[in-house]
């Protein structure tokens, strides 16, 4: 059962440059078992499964191109666009690391001309040119530390900490306290089912959708600039919805 799931599990790797190397070492270990295994496997895909909702399909090329120069630590230029933008910017980096966070790819990388850490989601770069100018990734780096004061992708170190209350309705509490959201959470017991989630975080963009997709079953209490920046998405919501006399 545990390698059924396992071989599962595989399948968020599909596509990338990690599905073979994968797959290989997968097999290996399963080869290597001394018992022989009886299943029907058309019982336990109707038992097992694995889902996700917005998954991007992968450019197979474009991640081997940045795999490889992270792994080599080789200069990068290529062409992005920022959420919003109407046009591709050049962008000159140093890569640093991909990761995989709620399904989607993202590269980090030192930006050479705005002389600061970046993330830049896989689907909004193209045209990639490798350099041969080669760099040393600082010791110092570390993904778990850079993204530790982030609710998602969105870092932003040395920035003034914000620290997050929020309270959730008895309908939304059990939710919540099944699932691990952040390191810094802290989760206290209210009247009535009712409970409070603190969190400390670097920025607020990220949690604002979060909260925001909780619709009337979250509250946030502090800090005072959450809750201006919540009212005023709800103020402009009311506006995109208001039935036309």
């Amino acid at each position: 059962m545990a390698l059924y799931i396992g071989q599962k599990a595989l399948a968020q790797y599909k596509g990338t440059s990690f599905e073979a190397p994968l797959s290989t070492a997968f097999r290996k270990i399963s080869d290597g078992l001394r018992d022989t295994i009886s299943v029907t496997w058309s019982d336990l895909d109707s038992a097992i499964s694995f889902r996700s909702t917005g998954r991007t399909v992968a450019d197979i090329h474009l991640f081997e191109q940045l795999s490889h120069a992270i792994f080599k630590q080789v200069e990068l230029r290529f062409d992005y666009k920022k959420p919003g933008a109407t046009r591709y910017d050049n962008r000159y980096v140093q890569p640093y690391h991909l990761g995989c966070v709620e399904n989607l790819w993202y590269l980090f990388a030192f930006d050479m001309d705005r002389a600061g850490l970046r993330t830049f989601a896989l689907p909004r770069i193209r045209d990639v040119r490798v350099s041969k100018t080669r760099f040393r990734r600082p010791a110092e780096f570390s993904i778990g530390r850079y993204l530790e004061q982030s609710f998602g992708v969105f870092a932003k170190p040395g920035k003034a900490k914000h620290t997050i209350r929020i309270v959730f309705d008895a309908f939304a509490a059990s939710r919540i306290e099944e699932r691990q959201w952040h390191p810094s959470q802290k989760i206290k017991q209210l009247r009535d089912g009712e409970i409070e989630l603190s969190l400390t975080l670097g920025n607020l963009e990220e949690i604002e959708r979060w909260i925001l997709s909780w619709g009337s079953h979250a509250q946030v209490l502090a800090p005072a600039e959450l809750k201006e920046r919540i009212a005023r998405t709800v103020t402009a919501l009311r506006e995109t919805y208001r039935t036309p006399v």
